[in-house]
């Protein structure tokens, strides 16, 4: 409120002295790195990222050849959603064109080019995939793979990659090669049917398995687990997983498979290719990093403030506010916010420098649920209560 020297009768102003609204944002962008050399460079430039906002029809200029046109049909199979799409230069061999998906991180390009799509598009990649060029022997560590990481833990986003699709053991071979939260490996590929040769032909599933997490974000929340959802536009897998003793070895490894109970194929694994136990479900390492990606965005309101008792104090009142709300949307268990004084000596409090603390406990899927069965032979007394009562 501006100060008057003089003022006769009354008058108002707003407060901003509310806490600040604490919102999550765009959850479901899938981004594909795909090669597609027949594509219109005009609209598709190598190594940029360009959006399709949920309509298929912008993929036509991607061109037949390369796996493009294939991987974004994968993803809008599932759902239509935001999907960026990074054109990627096919190189003279399979070993040249995995360097250009490996790119170089000074000039942005290959993987590093998931960083453009913020500044670029306003729109932070979420799910990432680039089918065909993710996959490995076992053996020897996939580079894009090994690259992408790096890349993953900077955005806080996750990546969907592709096993060998052989056998269980290789596939387990090359899970041992890959350690982080935020990968996802998928083992084996799907049948789609290719209207070209007229028979089914076998495609990496990572693009598929991205397409059904953003249809998840979209009609149940950030907060669930892709596991246990139907894959739709598939006539099967390349090879059968028994849902069993087989697909509980390949998920307990950190290995997402597909599976069907009779009633068509469905997702089937919750866990990323991870060790630490605390963050081996996908959609709890999600969810923790959108709660706080939108509280530190939220708190840039804050941030210049003069230091003031209302200033703190909408400080903790706005994150505890936002914890409420995602407890009660069920993104959360629960949560809350605080000032602890022993991380806030006076000195650092003069400095300018305030540490909030925070916790909150997102959903684990309900993974394993056992059911104990019992005899109850007292249900005869009442068989018996019946007849008589009856023949009376």
């Amino acid at each position: 409120m501006s100060f008057l020297s003089f003022h006769h009768g009354t008058r108002l102003s707003e407060s901003n002295e509310t806490p600040v609204i604490v919102q999550i944002g765009q959850t479901a962008v899938v981004c594909l790195l795909v090669t597609a050399p027949d594509a219109d460079a005009a609209k598709f430039p190598l190594n940029e990222p360009v959006l399709l906002p949920g309509d298929i029809s912008l993929a036509a200029d991607l061109g037949d050849a390369g796996t493009g046109k294939d991987a974004v049909d994968d993803v809008f199979d599932q759902v239509a959603t935001y999907t960026i799409v990074i054109r990627i230069d096919e190189g003279v061999d399979e070993a040249a064109t995995l360097s250009n998906f490996v790119g170089d991180a000074t000039q942005m390009t290959g993987v590093h080019a998931l960083k453009k799509c913020m500044p670029k598009l306003g729109l932070q990649p979420r799910l990432i995939a680039a089918p065909g060029f993710t996959s490995g022997d076992g053996v020897t560590a996939n580079p894009v793979v090994a690259e992408l990481i790096g890349v993953l833990d900077e955005l806080e986003v996750v990546a969907f990659v592709d096993g060998p699709d052989t056998n269980d053991a290789d596939a387990l071979a090359y899970r041992a090669q890959i350690n982080s939260q935020r990968v996802y490996v998928v083992d084996p590929k799907v049948q789609v049917w290719d209207t070209a040769t007229n028979a089914y032909v076998a495609r990496p599933a990572s693009a598929r398995f991205a397409g059904v997490q953003a249809r998840v974000d979209t009609g149940l929340g950030f907060w669930n687990s892709l596991s246990n959802k139907p894959v739709t536009g598939i006539g099967g897998v390349s090879r059968v997983i028994s849902y069993g003793i087989q697909s509980n070895y390949l998920n307990e490894n950190g290995i997402g498979t597909i599976v069907n109970h009779g009633s068509g194929p469905v997702t089937w694994g919750n866990r990323a290719a991870t060790d630490d136990d605390l963050w081996k479900f996908l959609s709890v390492r999600r969810t923790a990093d959108f709660i706080n990606e939108a509280i530190k965005a939220a708190y840039l309101e804050f941030v210049d403030k003069p230091f003031s008792a209302a200033n703190v104090k909408l400080l903790i009142e706005s994150g505890n506010a936002a914890m409420r709300k995602f407890k009660a949307a069920g993104a959360i268990i629960g949560g809350k916010v605080w000032l602890d004084e022993t991380k806030n000596l006076p000195e650092q409090l003069a400095a300018g420098q305030v540490t909030l603390s925070m916790d909150f406990e997102p959903p684990a899927p309900m993974e394993d649920i056992e059911l104990i069965a019992h005899r109850n032979i007292e249900y005869y007394l009442e068989l018996t209560r019946d007849a008589v009562s009856q023949a009376a």
